[in-house]
This record gives C-alpha cells, sequence and structure tokens, in this order.
C-alpha cells in the first residue's frame, strides 16, 4: 500500500461503538417529549421500524437525511396528540437537540486518537459516513481534511457517491485511496466498487460473507498503522 495517500474511514461502530449511545439518546429524548407532552403513544421496536419506512415512502429524501428523518419521527407522534403546529415544531427542535447531543455521548476505541494523529502526518484523512455524527465535535476532528454524510451526496454507502466526492475533494485518484470501515457492504462494497482500497475493522469476529475477496482485517486500533505499512 506504498501508493495510498488518501485514507477515508467510517465513524459509527468503526470509531466507537454506537448501539447504546444511541439507544441512550433515545431513550432519554422520548422521556423528555413524554414530559412535555403526556400520553405519547411509542410503540414498540416495530412499530419504530414500520413508521420510519413509512415517513420513507411519503418522502424518499428520508432515506438519506437521517436527521430530518428523526424529526418526523417526533413530529408524527407529537400530532397525534398536539393540534398546534407551532407548538409541535418547537419541540421537536427541541427534542432533536437533545438527541443529537446526547448521540455524541461517545467513548472512542482505545488507540484510536494515537493512531489517527499519526496517520494524519503521512496521509490525507477524510469521513464518510451514512450517519449524523460530526467528527469536529471531538478533538480528533482537527486531523481530517473534510467529512462527508449522506446528506451531503444524496445518497447512502455503498452507493459510490460518498467515494466519488472524496476523490473530488482530495484530487486523488482511487487507486490512491484507501477505506476503513466495520461494514461488509456499505463500507468494504462500496470502497471495491469505487475502485479504493479496503480494510475492515472486525472487532466482534464476524464472518465474512460477501462475494467479492475478503480484504486485510483488524479489530484494534493500536495495530492498524503497523497493518499497513506491510
Amino acid at each position: 500500500m506504498r501508493d495510498i495517500k488518501l485514507i477515508t474511514f467510517d465513524l459509527d461502530d468503526t470509531f466507537w461503538d454506537i448501539g447504546p449511545p444511541i439507544i441512550k439518546a433515545e431513550k432519554e429524548t422520548r422521556h423528555w417529549l413524554s414530559e412535555k407532552v403526556p400520553g405519547i403513544n411509542w410503540g414498540d421496536f416495530n412499530d419504530f421500524i414500520d413508521l420510519r419506512n413509512q415517513l420513507v415512502r411519503q418522502n424518499s429524501s428520508l432515506e438519506w437525511d437521517i436527521s430530518e428523518l428523526r424529526k418526523e419521527f417526533y413530529k408524527h407522534k407529537l400530532k397525534e396528540l398536539l393540534d398546534d403546529s407551532a407548538k409541535v415544531n418547537n419541540l421537536v427542535k427541541q427534542a432533536y437537540k437533545i438527541f443529537i447531543q446526547k448521540r455524541h455521548d461517545l467513548k472512542l476505541y482505545d488507540g484510536l486518537v494515537d493512531c489517527i494523529k499519526s496517520l494524519s502526518k503521512r496521509f490525507m484523512l477524510g469521513i464518510l459516513t451514512n450517519g449524523n455524527a460530526d467528527i469536529n465535535n471531538f478533538p480528533i476532528g482537527k486531523n481530517f481534511s473534510f467529512s462527508i454524510s449522506s446528506l451531503d451526496v444524496k445518497s447512502n454507502k455503498p452507493d459510490i457517491g460518498h467515494f466519488d466526492r472524496a476523490l473530488e475533494l482530495s484530487g486523488f485518484s482511487a487507486s490512491e485511496s484507501l477505506h476503513i470501515g466495520d461494514h461488509q457492504i456499505n463500507d468494504m462494497l462500496g470502497a471495491h466498487n469505487a475502485g479504493f482500497s479496503y480494510i475492515w475493522f472486525n472487532n466482534n469476529n464476524a464472518i465474512w460473507n460477501q462475494k467479492i475477496n475478503k480484504p486485510k482485517e483488524f479489530s484494534d486500533w493500536n495495530i492498524f498503522e503497523e497493518l499497513i505499512t506491510k
């Protein structure tokens, strides 16, 4: 990988474990809303997924604008009890602010900070995420030249929009680019289709089940830099 000049990274479940923080953020946001508007029927997880899918069918842009999707979810629940649109919109605005703040209450994986600092001295670094986390909310954000979300390119990985935009911003070619991520389809297949090299972050002993050749993998950020110099 001596020709690599650009390294791009996924965020959720690559830089941190997103499961517990997202659950906590959603729980606390719903609690806040329920205190403001008692009687909200949140339903169970299947109800949550069904409503999200319904909202996306009604507005396809919500598939890649997940922040707006979450706002629309809250708005739908509030409208079942409130007729005042201005009040609903104000509550949604406040609720989303709570959610996004809690969503960033994250613990970075061990070794990540030192690894990124070191890599930034040798490579251009960028972020490619389908989520709404902002790397600039963390001190290591200063080590990245750009961050591209689904909202920026109006598509989700594995579509190649994120990867093409990274090449535009960096000025490098796909053959000079390496992508790191945890998701076999969104990250690995997406990078493959875009012509990037790719390495799989696999810290849960997942089994590779894609038709493309299994890439190099790692589970510890303390050894990543050594891996790419081999």
